[in-house]
């Protein structure tokens, strides 16, 4: 789901609150909640406020939105460095030149994890967590793809001013930023703001502050507040009506009424001088900071999951000395031949990605993907063992069952052998399952058809692959090999 930042690496320019402690050991510890991953080497007294915070936010989630809440499906490592020094030893390179904007946070996702990067002694904003909190909630709204972009960016910019204290949360504050901004700029007419999408100039063209963020701010924090205020359901009444694939506008009409009454509400809603927002109790939040597990990290533990953080932020010079410091201290660190895979895939070097994939799989890789690309490499390059590969092809498929390209790698490999065809079949539906607009899978499952006689059914499924084909490229793939079918069958005739 697009977020409010679209490139993958979203700025968190945010200040956080000074935390008054002892002086912080100087080693990395980890601290684990039911949801959540922390390594800082801020102290256990920091790590655990932060991480309480975190699963507060979670737990309003799940209170307000019980049957859409759901968990991202890759884990949360959140990384809280303590001091500026150590803050900028992790983050992009590109921000560290002379003149570029001091950062205090950021959030990105990598196949595996979706990590928070913050930094702990920088002097407190109102909303120290607001653009993290902006992106959790994208999260949250993932699986909802029917959301249209003003509520989803809406409902993340109401959300992002969330002020979570230890019995209590404030929620839908305003963002004074985004009131500045509408006073200053023409709104949007409501018709327009309703059908922007990915593709509208009003998503791309304007950055943080834009008048899109800012209006579809204004009008879910208008219809959230009438809507508790007046005992109505409009907001969700729309929301049902869109999962339904309704007009948008047609939809806004049925559920807001007049737009161009709502349109005026909506001015004078802005131009007052005071906001309402939500109180909400969390006394009865079952988060118990005593059972959060506190690990120490040994030095070798700190440093492969800090180089993973680095390689995925491209800072590959500092994540591959970093793991070779790991791996001469320790050669069978797991963590740090994946990472070295991943580094040495990045750049091209298949048979070097290879062997590290193959070391990980040895000393017993939880990764999925180091699974994968072991197997996926070593049949792309010649090399390695058929059981093994096998083995690391179900492996990855054991470790994460939503991951599509295990499945179809796996019957190609059986394919490939003219083995197992039944299974293999079974595998490409999988796949297809998981990601249906995906065309190589479906040319796949057609050879499957093909090695057990019965062409037919490929023909029969690569012309449904027609519909699904996004680009002339692929159409003109799927057709040609329709035609080199059809051709056989007619010679064989």
């Amino acid at each position: 789901m697009p977020s409010k930042m679209s490139r993958k690496i979203t700025l968190a320019l945010l200040l956080l609150t000074v935390f008054t402690a002892s002086a912080a050991p100087p080693n990395w510890i980890q601290i684990q909640s039911q949801h959540f991953t922390l390594i800082t080497d801020a102290g256990e007294k920091q790590g655990i406020h932060v991480l309480d915070q975190f699963e507060r936010m979670r737990w309003i989630f799940h209170t307000l939105f019980p049957t859409n809440h759901v968990d991202p499906s890759a884990p949360i490592l959140v990384i809280a460095a303590k001091n500026k020094k150590d803050f900028a030893a992790l983050e992009p390179e590109a921000y560290l030149a002379k003149g570029q904007i001091s950062l205090a946070g950021l959030f990105f996702t990598a196949p595996e994890r979706n990590y928070i990067l913050l930094r702990l002694d920088t002097e407190g904003e109102q909303h120290p967590f607001a653009t993290i909190y902006h992106e959790y909630t994208h999260l949250q709204l993932s699986k909802a793809d029917w959301l249209p972009l003003w509520l989803n960016e809406g409902l993340a910019e109401f959300f992002q001013n969330t002020d979570i204290h230890d019995k209590d949360v404030q929620l839908g504050e305003p963002d004074f930023n985004d009131l500045l901004y509408l006073h200053q700029n023409r709104l949007i007419p409501l018709p327009i703001l309703f059908r922007v999408d990915a593709n509208s100039p009003y998503y791309h063209e304007e950055q943080k502050g834009s008048i899109f963020y800012a209006e579809s701010w204004a009008l879910t924090h208008l219809l959230e507040i009438t809507d508790r205020q007046n005992n109505t359901h409009r907001l969700s009444d729309y929301a049902t009506r869109m999962s339904r694939h309704e007009d948008p506008v047609t939809a806004a009409e049925e559920s807001f009424g007049d737009l161009n009454q709502l349109q005026k509400v909506l001015e004078s809603y802005i131009a007052q001088s005071g906001f309402k927002f939500f109180h909400m109790s969390t006394a009865s939040a079952p988060i118990d900071d005593a059972s959060f597990k506190v690990k120490a990290l040994s030095q070798t533990e700190a440093d492969a999951t800090l180089a993973e953080f680095l390689a995925y932020v491209q800072r590959t010079k500092d994540a591959r000395a970093l793991l070779a410091a790991v791996l001469e201290q320790d050669p069978n660190n797991v963590s740090a031949h994946e990472t070295m895979g991943y580094l040495e895939f990045a750049e091209g070097n298949r048979d070097a990605a290879r062997k590290y994939y193959e070391q990980a799989v040895k000393l017993d890789s939880q990764s999925y993907l180091a699974h994968y690309y072991y197997a996926a490499l070593s049949i792309a390059t010649g090399s390695g063992d058929d059981a093994r590969i096998e083995a690391s092809l179900h492996a990855a498929i054991a470790l994460n069952p939503t991951f599509a390209p295990a499945y179809d790698q796996l019957a190609s490999f059986y394919g490939m052998r003219n083995e197992k065809l039944s299974q293999a079949h079974m595998l490409n539906l999988q796949a297809i399952s998981l990601d249906p607009g995906n065309v190589r899978y479906r040319l796949n499952a057609a050879n499957i058809l093909l090695e057990q006689v019965k062409p037919d059914d490929a023909l029969r499924d690569l012309k449904q692959a027609l519909s699904v084909a996004k680009t002339p490229e692929e159409t003109a793939q799927v057709q040609r090999r329709i035609n080199e079918i059809e051709q056989d069958q007619a010679n064989r005739h």
